[in-house]
């Protein structure tokens, strides 16, 4: 069937619409942090399911991070709550759970970094069959997955709360790991880029991350390819320091090459 020119001119009319609706939710969730699916709605006079159609193509494109009800602010230098971090990239996170989970050996002691794909680790030793598995975690959810699984052993260092990610961090952390042994390091990755290193927007939690990779024979880092290539405040090491990155199969190939080159094993998810 053929196209009448107006026909044409419609439809290229609604897709410029869409498009500067989307580009001043945009500018509104970075000026203001974080918006609702009714105050968009309300102010554009749409509907709620077209909104949220909006989000969710912001949020895909990286422009933002999709919440429950709303948006906010997509900035690398600021910490996303765990709450909405559990959300992102959650069926890559639990495809690079399982490849993490089957390094674990019975009699081991492992170290679980707090952060929402170490969480998925946790859920994957859940159903594991070992007779006796150490856990060193600084996580209070990921302690909590734990707590009741026959034959784990949750050790946890003190320190502060930080609510943003249920994790201890601070001096005290610090200390407490200075006595430890780990046979593996789950390293959760916030941001990596092979020039500078694997980083953090939390200093404590940079220092933290330092002093685990001290104390373990093996060190793995788990990420999703949306934290390759980005960089962020605290640098918690360079990428020499890890052996083993586990991502997915969307990572940049010119970035797993560079860490290849650069000594680091990687496995794609």
């Amino acid at each position: 069937m053929t196209t009448t020119p107006s026909v044409t001119a419609d439809k290229h009319d609604a897709s410029l619409l869409i498009d500067e609706r989307r580009r001043l939710i945009r500018e509104q969730v970075q000026a203001q942090g974080k918006v609702t699916v009714d105050e968009l709605a309300e102010r554009f006079g749409i509907s709620v399911v077209t909104i949220r159609s909006d989000l969710n193509a912001l949020a895909a494109s990286g422009a933002l991070l999709r919440t429950h009800g709303g948006a906010l602010a997509h900035r690398d230098t600021e910490e996303v709550p765990i709450s909405v971090k559990q959300k992102l990239h959650h069926e890559q996170k639990v495809r690079i759970a399982i490849e993490a989970a089957k390094l674990i050996r019975d009699g081991e002691t492992v170290m679980l970094d707090s952060g929402s794909t170490t969480e998925e680790i946790a859920k994957q030793i859940r159903s594991l069959r070992l007779q006796s598995l150490n856990v060193i975690t600084n996580a209070l959810n990921i302690a909590m997955l734990l707590a009741t699984v026959p034959g784990v052993n949750v050790i946890m260092p003190g320190g502060l709360l930080r609510p943003n990610s249920y994790s201890l961090s601070g001096p005290q952390a610090v200390t407490a790991l200075q006595s430890l042994y780990a046979d593996r390091l789950f390293l959760g990755v916030d941001s990596l880029d092979p020039e500078i290193g694997v980083m953090t927007p939390h200093l404590l939690e940079a220092q933290l991350n330092a002093q685990m990779m001290k104390i373990a024979r093996q060190v793995v880092a788990v990420a999703d390819a949306s934290k390759l290539m980005k960089r962020n405040l605290s640098v918690i090491a360079p990428v020499e320091q890890l052996d083993l990155l586990i991502t997915d199969k969307d990572a940049d190939e010119a970035i797993v090459g560079e860490l290849r080159r650069r000594g680091v094993e990687v496995v794609l998810a």
